[in-house]
């Protein structure tokens, strides 16, 4: 993951704008839009802690409890064919459609299934 950074468990992609010369980045997983940029790498970096930093600082001043990432559940919107194929593939392998979304995702993500 070369364009992705990561700090105090809170991770943010990283895009570069020829037009402006600037590295610029966005926190993932938060519903918060959290955005910061840079001109070298090492601004970039610096930035990015700074708005980590931040974000937690104004949750804290606001007594909102900052954004878990990724809690494990999500929504996902398939075409219905597709949903059709997975719920039978499941069912005839004795499956949840969660544990064979998990099992899918999974074996993309690692290319081997963990237990």
């Amino acid at each position: 993951m070369n364009d992705i950074l990561q700090y105090k468990g809170y991770y943010a992609t990283v895009q570069f704008s020829a037009e402006d010369e600037v590295f610029f980045g966005k926190l993932l997983g938060i519903n918060d839009v959290v955005n910061f940029e840079g001109t070298t790498v090492k601004e970039l970096k610096s930035a990015f802690t700074d708005a980590v930093d931040d974000y937690l600082e104004t949750c804290k001043e606001l007594k909102k409890e900052p954004e878990k990432m990724y809690k494990g559940s999500f929504n996902i919107r398939i075409p219905s064919e597709l949903h059709r194929q997975a719920a039978l593939v499941s069912a005839g392998k004795n499956m949840t459609l969660n544990d064979f979304v998990r099992y899918a995702i999974d074996l993309a993500v690692n290319k081997t299934v963990s237990s």
